[in-house]
């Protein structure tokens, strides 16, 4: 199949952009995920930088692998301004893009023929090394995968596949002398351009299973998962409401969410309604977290009482977390 068959055939299923490579190893990337792993960058984060024999040897995922299609799906979406006793969420998580792009993919490797494996936001494959060896994006100095026409407002997704596709030339594209995100970035996350250091990063700390440190808690504002301060500020991004223009906002996209809401309702059903997050172990309580620090942030007076519930919870990190936002809202 050339790359002009391949690009039509994506395009049909409502892929943004898509590319392909041969199924080779990573090894540079291998290499980068063991020395940062041994620096300590990855805090205690597991994902594809776990098993790095696996997650960057696409040629070994199933005999007779030969190509490494990926595939790019633009989740953009305009937001809205927040009303009172609302916070953010990060835009990836409005909706549950992956589920559309596994689809799509799940659909692309049927109509290829052959043997084929569908890797969307799992642990066995490193989607962004993908996507940069087929010509889908480049690296940018905030680690993002970066397309050409949506930026890094995109989910990544590949399917290896028996089949043999032509190569999509790699972009001859990088981010120059632009240092936007390293200097928007409030905790030096970036420091190092290219690399993150997890345990300075705001979207890490809203998914990890310990405590936000302190120094931390004021730079995340009211966001309550995730954090956006590095695309936002990017040139490359800017645009892409444009070229999104006409594309319809799906009903049950959820931009932001009730404080109060994730502070009283039942956990269990919270987690459930939330299942495109990764919460660690579905345990509430970090979504309770990063409420109340939200609330310490930019809660009204309204947020008050269910707070301070929390002052005197039975839970460490909660009871920590609720006494800090207290005093942030002007409580004793």
């Amino acid at each position: 199949m050339t790359a002009a068959e391949l690009e039509r055939l994506a395009a049909d299923l409502g892929l943004d952009v898509v590319g392909a490579a041969p199924a080779a190893p990573y090894e540079e990337t291998e290499r980068h995920i063991r020395e940062r792993r041994a620096r300590g960058l990855f805090a205690d984060m597991r994902f594809t930088m776990a098993q790095p024999e696996v997650s960057c040897h696409p040629e070994r995922l199933f005999e007779g692998a030969r190509t490494v299609v990926s595939a790019a799906l633009c989740y953009y979406e305009p937001g809205p301004s927040l009303a009172a006793g609302e916070a953010r969420l990060s835009r990836y998580t409005w909706r549950d893009a992956y589920a559309e792009l596994r689809r799509s993919l799940d659909t692309l490797g049927r109509r290829l023929g052959g043997r084929y494996r569908v890797l969307v936001d799992e642990n066995d494959h490193v989607d962004r090394e993908g996507a940069v060896r087929a010509g889908v994006a480049f690296y940018g100095k905030n680690t993002m995968a970066i397309t050409r026409s949506f930026g890094s407002w995109v989910v990544l997704g590949t399917l290896v596949t028996s089949a043999e596709i032509e190569r999509t030339p790699p972009l001859e594209l990088d981010c120059g002398s632009c240092r936007l995100c390293i200097d928007a970035g409030p905790t030096g996350a970036l420091d190092e351009p290219g690399t993150l250091d997890s345990t300075k990063c705001l979207s890490y700390w809203t998914q990890a299973p310990a405590p936000i440190p302190d120094e931390y808690r004021a730079d995340l504002g009211d966001s309550v998962y995730g954090c956006d301060i590095c695309q936002d500020v990017c040139p490359w991004n800017t645009g892409t409401e444009k070229r999104r223009r006409g594309v319809e906002v799906p009903e049950d996209a959820t931009p932001t969410v009730s404080l109060r809401e994730w502070l009283e309702r039942d956990g269990r059903e919270l987690v459930a309604d939330l299942d495109r997050l990764y919460v660690p172990r579905k345990d509430p309580r970090w979504l309770r977290r990063n409420a109340l620090v939200a609330a310490g942030n930019a809660g009204g007076p309204e947020l008050l009482p269910v707070v301070a519930r929390y002052a005197d919870d039975g839970d460490p990190v909660l009871r920590d977390a609720a006494r800090w936002a207290r005093a942030g809202m002007g409580e004793p």
